[in-house]
């Protein structure tokens, strides 16, 4: 295999005060941190089709990005060009875990069968460079959402035959995903959602939407795959009303179809802000309920409306990130995968590296800031201290189930005006981030 980033050497950890733009300020993969590496705090992880496939293009032109590898070649061809960049872009930036949908892959064919036939020959060559480079799969997934046939959705389609194929497609990604040794399934629902209730039937969709994940966990269970289930919430675009949302509104849907116990979340920080959420809100709604599982790594520009996928570089963000991250107990079968994709102009291969290295550090320094800020107590003690009034008397009472509006009615009228409302001091609180953020 010849060398493809001749440019780019093996990236190493060499400090703050480095000046090399090809090293790593914070991200040590070895340093040993709370009993285990870096590394395995963090699980970073390579998107095959924002590193692999980008090409830069926009709804305003072609592709800008300069990639030699693929020149010349057919689909078929660069696919293979794709897995030998893969994993020499994985090793050199120490990236143990990668992700991918089926058609990243593998290029569709015209039929089903060709397609999937393309598919296990691809599979092939990256089961060896995994066992090779000792790099593994955090999460397969199919691509319901590219080809046309897709335009009314896939789980929740009008067209049968759409659902039909959608199920086909899931059923091969699941098997590919266990062959590979997939740590995660994930399903997005690129087009599961509606523009327009003049055509829509919102609760047949919805059913079999329901209907269509449940076999998804069948089949996994009949082929005895281990992975975790996860769902990725996304807010608009490209339909107007997208039925995956955001967390909370993925919660009920679970719920509802009986899901809640096998599907955790994959939340992604752009998709976070396009539901007018933090990324900070959407992890830990997924955590208090029991149900976090993986990260979409990347951010949005606040002046623009719709998904930038930018590679990650805010560290303030990457803190409270990872203070939901150490609160869950960590990663079990998830780990930061970088959804993000260099900007247009920035089209040589080099950018690629600087790209990651620089998301990587963020996230690196996030998680010590955040460990360094949890080990303190400041926070938790002022939250556990504004809560104390439930901790005894009427709020005791309350917590436990023991108090009823009678009870609270008698203790009201015996009360009078409230009078011990204690500041929410935000600012204050604030402060406190900013110290650890400035001091490690």
């Amino acid at each position: 295999m010849s060398e493809i980033f001749k440019n780019v050497p093996q990236i190493k950890y060499e400090g703050k005060a480095t000046s090399n733009p090809f090293a790593f300020r914070f991200f040590n993969p070895d340093e040993m941190i709370n009993g285990k590496p870096m590394k395995d705090h963090l699980r970073f992880a390579m998107t095959w089709w924002h590193t692999l496939c980008g090409e830069g293009a926009d709804m305003f032109g072609p592709g800008s990005a300069v990639r030699d590898h693929l020149a010349g070649k057919t689909p078929i061809e660069a696919a293979k060009a794709r897995i030998e960049a893969g994993f020499e872009l994985m090793e050199k930036l120490n990236v143990e875990y990668f992700c991918f949908h089926d058609r990243d892959i593998a290029p569709e064919q015209a039929t089903l069968e060709e397609t999937n036939k393309v598919l296990d020959e691809i599979v092939a060559i990256i089961k060896v460079n995994m066992k090779k480079y000792n790099k593994k799969l955090l999460w397969g997934t199919a691509n319901l959402f590219g080809n046309p046939r897709f335009m009314h959705g896939a789980g929740t389609s009008c067209n049968a035959d759409v659902f039909a194929y959608a199920g086909a497609q899931v059923k091969k990604a699941l098997e590919i995903t266990k062959e590979l040794g997939g740590e995660g399934y994930v399903f997005w629902g690129g087009r599961e959602g509606y523009e327009t209730l003049l055509n829509t039937d919102m609760g047949l969709e919805l059913d079999n939407l329901g209907r269509f994940l449940n076999m998804a966990v069948d089949y996994a269970n009949e082929i005895g795959f281990k992975g975790d289930f996860y769902i990725e919430p996304k807010p608009k675009e490209p339909t107007k009303h997208q039925y995956d949302f955001d967390v909370s509104t993925v919660i009920a849907f679970l719920r509802k179809y009986n899901l809640d116990k096998t599907f955790k979340f994959n939340v992604e920080a752009n998709h976070a802000t396009l539901a007018g959420h933090t990324f900070q809100h959407e992890l830990c709604m997924a955590r208090i309920n029991g149900m976090f599982g993986s990260i979409d790594a990347n951010r949005g520009d606040l002046l623009l409306g719709w998904d930038t996928d930018q590679f990650p570089t805010d560290v303030y963000d990457a803190t409270m990130c990872m203070i939901e991250v150490i609160k869950n107990g960590g990663f079990t079968k998830g780990g930061l995968n970088f959804d993000a994709k260099v900007r247009r102009a920035s089209f040589e291969s080099e950018d690629l590296f600087h790209a990651y290295i620089s998301g990587m550090d963020a996230f690196a320094l996030g998680y010590k800031i955040a460990d360094a800020i949890i080990k303190s107590g400041e926070l938790d003690k002022f939250v556990e201290d504004r809560y104390s009034s439930y901790k005894s008397g009427i709020g005791a009472d309350i917590v436990s189930g023991k108090a009823k509006l009678k009870e609270l009615e008698a203790y009201a009228l015996k009360m009078g005006e409230v009078t011990t409302n204690k500041s929410g001091r935000q600012e204050y609180l604030e402060s406190i981030v900013n110290k650890y953020m400035f001091s490690v």
